[in-house]
């Protein structure tokens, strides 16, 4: 059974790159993974793509084929792909029944909230065997502003509804937050979306001739109870697998690897801290689908990247050289078994 991640989210939010970071993550895991562009304007692919939607169509020759502004045209290429369905689902077959594959959509975030096609698409996909979950990306950058934050809770809120997948929230960039100054609370607050009536005398403040309008907006969001978020730093092991697992649970996949396959070492820490070591890939999986390694906690990640990131970087970058000095000391050690008698 093939299963797979529908990536969405507005523009810079980081769907291309999480697509890069996935495939690195899976390929030095050996498990198997495809990735597929549905951008239509995405002419610098960084990852390997299996399938390009740019064969079928491209957005530059619909804007003047058809004298199309962007977004008309953006919708004009997915309304020309559900139309082509075939193209895409014969494509999807020669990877294999047992595919992985990531769709990594456009950043209009119109063709996730409220056009009809990648809807259409994604049901014709389900209904054809695939198991898929909805991954939405959004800058962690939203939630140091109250309003943007609520904005982008109502965002989440709509893709959620409106693809009726199962759905993982995530903030993205979450290793760059610091950058944009302190939090109101912490980040636990935000990524369980708790008592949002905290953020009234904010949203006040900055408006306050929608005071009415906001609480509103608040008490929406909380009477569905369905928005929460994941956290994301791309560049980061632990919380690229600690996602996977999320992700993992969300669509119910386990990953039985071949017998005897070995984990590249580097990709499991032990659990005291020590440096990484080789593993089998039964440790990557068990009955509910999850990779196994370090279990990541939202106070954990506000202190890597937040409360105390200039400690951990230092642990990290002394860990990085002393497993540069092993890996070369290994290697010249090894060339010295290999090198021939009296040479």
């Amino acid at each position: 059974m093939p299963f797979g991640e529908l990536i969405c989210g507005s523009p810079g939010s980081g769907k291309s790159t999480y697509c890069y970071g996935k495939h690195q993550l899976f390929t030095a895991l050996n498990r198997p993974i495809s990735v597929v562009n549905l951008d239509p304007a995405n002419e610098t692919i960084p990852y390997p793509c299996a399938i390009d939607i740019s064969s079928l169509v491209t957005l530059k020759d619909v804007m003047e084929e058809h004298g199309l502004g962007p977004n008309g045209g953006m919708l004009y290429c997915l309304e020309y792909l559900e139309v082509n369905q075939d193209w895409l689902e014969d494509r999807l077959k020669e990877l294999g029944p047992d595919a992985y594959v990531l769709f990594d959509l456009p950043g209009q975030v119109e063709l996730s909230t409220n056009h009809e096609s990648v809807k259409r698409i994604v049901e014709k996909l389900t209904k054809s065997g695939f198991r898929l979950a909805a991954v939405h990306l959004c800058d962690a950058h939203y939630v140091t502003d109250a309003s943007k934050y609520i904005s982008v809770l109502l965002l989440s809120l709509r893709t959620m509804l409106h693809l009726e997948l199962p759905h993982i929230n995530v903030l993205s960039k979450i290793d760059l937050l610091k950058q944009y100054g302190e939090l109101d609370f912490n980040l636990d607050f935000y990524t369980e979306v708790q008592d949002l009536s905290y953020l009234e005398n904010t949203l006040t403040q900055s408006s306050p001739r929608f005071a009415a309008l906001n609480m509103a907006i608040i008490s929406l969001i909380e009477d569905y109870g369905l928005v929460g978020f994941e956290t994301l730093a791309v560049e980061d092991k632990n919380s690229m697998l600690h996602l996977t697992r999320a992700i993992d649970r969300a669509t119910g996949y386990v990953f039985v690897p071949p017998a005897g396959s070995q984990v590249p070492p580097g990709t499991v820490d032990e659990p005291d801290g020590a440096s990484a070591r080789p593993n089998t890939y039964a440790l990557f999986s068990s009955a509910a689908g999850q990779l196994q390694g370090p279990v990541s906690d939202v106070r954990d990640v506000q202190e890597r990247w937040i409360d105390e990131r200039e400690t951990h970087d230092a642990y990290e970058k002394n860990q990085w050289r002393k497993e540069g000095e092993m890996l070369r000391d290994e290697v010249a050690r090894s060339k010295i078994r290999d090198r021939k008698p009296g040479t």
